[in-house]
């Protein structure tokens, strides 16, 4: 376990109770403990809320570099948006275009060499010929074009597949360090979690059992626990459930218990 205090990211809980809905971010490399126990109930696995209250007291987990690193890597890769229907769409299109005039080339050929057997007049006919010609040239070209383009667009395509399954590989691997970063820490500090059991209404330090996993307590006195054994720099915001919890067991100050500073839950106007 290293003594280097981790850098948590940017997010943190609101100072105030939210009574609207909150949006949500891109979870950062190494969590915010704020953002796991800024508010009670938690909502999330005792092993998450133990490994928040580790970072606050300074501790850092062995795969801390490798998740940042993982991190990075994931936020370097950039998938470009490929249309291919479009690129598909382009060749059609000019090959269409191409294939008609192809057809009316062919066409005004066989009415200039008919006027030439029969002895007419074949400026006209030649003009209208050469004309086609020329534009059957811009559409060969453009056809050329297009089929380039579409080449150029299916590699772009499997460029951002690979990036895609990378990026997932990154994304597994990402869970797997947090999982185990998670896991380090909460054994850390598992023997203050039972001790601070013993502290908060509805726990009992015999729930916890002998090491980590082995707790059989209710969730919400494990949250508290977690909670009061971690270093919180903001106020705690205490559900109703979390409220109801304390004061139907003794009505001990929610301060006292999380030792910290708590928020109330939002009040409805006119109760």
């Amino acid at each position: 376990m290293s003594g280097q205090r981790e850098r948590p990211g940017e997010s943190v809980a609101s100072e105030a109770p939210d009574c609207g809905g909150a949006a949500t971010e891109t979870e950062p490399a190494v969590p915010d403990p704020a953002a796991v126990l800024g508010r009670v109930p938690t909502r999330t696995s005792l092993g998450r809320e133990l490994a928040a209250a580790a970072r606050t007291r300074g501790l850092s987990s062995s795969v801390r570099d490798e998740l940042v690193d993982i991190s990075d890597a994931i936020a370097a890769i950039e998938i470009e948006a490929v249309d291919l229907d479009a690129a598909r769409r382009r060749v059609a299109a000019a090959s269409g275009e191409e294939e008609r005039l192809k057809e009316r080339v062919a066409a005004l050929r066989g009415r200039v060499q008919a006027r030439r057997e029969t002895g007419a007049e074949t400026d006209d006919a030649l003009g209208e010929l050469e004309s086609a010609a020329a534009e059957l040239s811009v559409a060969q070209s453009e056809r050329v074009a297009a089929e380039q383009a579409l080449r150029r667009a299916r590699e772009r395509a499997a460029d951002a597949r690979d990036a895609r399954e990378r990026r997932l590989e990154l994304r597994d691997r990402l869970r797997n360090r947090r999982r185990d970063a998670r896991r380090e820490l909460a054994r850390e500090v598992y023997p203050a979690f039972r001790e601070a059991l013993g502290a908060v209404p509805g726990g009992d330090p015999e729930d916890a059992g002998e090491r980590l996993g082995g707790y059989a307590g209710p969730a919400l006195a494990g949250s508290l626990a977690a909670v009061r054994l971690a270093r919180v720099e903001r106020p705690v915001v205490l559900g109703t459930e979390a409220v109801a919890w304390i004061a139907d067991r003794g009505g001990t100050a929610p301060e006292s218990v999380v030792d910290a500073a708590v928020l109330r839950p939002c009040r409805k106007p006119g109760r």
